[in-house]
């Protein structure tokens, strides 16, 4: 898969990742309890004179999500509200000079405003409508197959060429660490996790790499091993016999995948009855080929993300590890099950 590809596939992760997590549940695992509890909607600051409360902070999780996976959590909710201070105090000075008059205002404004309304309804109204009946029937249907499922846990490194992955798995054998080498040579996305791939079962992955993979005792590399993407080293670093997290631990990521599910439907429904013109032709080209792939993501979504969850492996809205483009579009993997 070229590059252009790779990047479009990443941007609509991030697109479908984006309608899953709503504010609310990103406050509940990120804000601390005084902000949690929307009842409490307490004034934590003011900048002159402005009030930023509870409510406020809980939203503007979602603007500043991306900076905050590596900050300690006690160091979160600071940063979020220093975040809206500047935030306000810049917003008051463009108030000052006029700039609510501007035209870039006004576009900008109408846009947050489709937002809003978006992120409202979601909230509002899509997200109370999953139960907790639909929340325990779909952890009791994928906590039943979990245990009957071998998962394995392994690395790669993905060349372009034969004589590259020969000259790998020499170094391999000379000492170099799989690791390193996944860093500096590997060409697609897990090159940044050293080549980890997280846990996988075989008909997640494409067929040669699975068979390849799941040959393999702990702790073994294997010889070069060519699919479409080109040739890879493989590392066994696990493997076991599927197993399910407590339903406490993971009804809330459950409820995510339950309403990305249908957030999903209702965008169907919606888009089959509306009227949409793309007026640009190259547009409508590049619109073809990433509905294409949205629909195999969403495919393998719905397919794996209850599952995946289950397991207690993210939210199951998006995939965390490094598989990148080696995971099967959804109609591949349900042949194969």
């Amino acid at each position: 898969m070229n590059q252009m590809q790779f990047s479009l596939k990443t941007a609509l992760l991030a697109g479908l990742f984006s309608l899953t997590v709503l504010g609310q549940a990103l406050a509940q695992t990120a804000a601390p309890a005084t902000a949690a509890n929307p009842k409490e909607d307490k004034v934590i600051a003011t900048v002159n004179g402005y009030e930023i409360k509870t409510s406020e902070v809980r939203m503007a999780f979602d603007d500043v999500v991306g900076q905050l996976p590596n900050m300690p959590a006690k160091l979160r909710f600071p940063f979020v509200v220093e975040f809206l201070v500047e935030r306000h105090l810049l917003a008051q000075v463009a108030a000052k000079e006029g700039i609510a008059d501007s035209e870039d205002y006004k576009r900008r404004l109408a846009a947050y405003q489709a937002k809003a309304l978006r992120d409202s309804y979601l909230t509002e109204k899509v997200a109370p409508s999953v139960t907790e009946a639909e929340i325990k029937a779909a952890y009791d249907k994928e906590s039943a197959k979990v245990s009957q499922t071998e998962r394995i846990r392994a690395r790669h490194i993905l060349v372009a060429t034969e004589k590259e992955a020969n000259d790998i798995e020499a170094k391999l054998k000379a000492g170099s660490k799989f690791e390193d080498l996944a860093k500096q040579y590997s060409l697609d996305g897990s090159k940044d996790y050293g080549g980890d791939l997280g846990y996988f079962t075989a008909p997640e992955m494409v067929p040669d790499f699975s068979k390849a993979a799941f040959a393999l005792k702990v702790g073994e590399v294997s010889a070069p091993v060519k699919t479409d993407y080109g040739w890879h080293i493989i590392r066994l670093d696990d493997r076991k016999m599927g197993s399910a997290q407590p339903y406490d631990q993971v009804k809330d990521a459950i409820k995510n995948v339950l309403v990305r599910d249908k957030v999903q439907a209702l965008l169907a429904s919606l888009q089959g009855t509306a009227k949409v013109e793309i007026l640009d032709e190259d547009l409508k080209k590049a619109q073809a080929e990433a509905q294409a792939q949205q629909k195999a993501l969403r495919d393998k979504q719905q397919q794996n993300g209850a599952a995946a969850a289950v397991q207690g492996e993210g939210d199951g809205s998006t995939d965390q590890s490094g598989k990148g483009d080696l995971s099967l579009p959804g109609t591949d993997d349900q042949q194969q099950n």
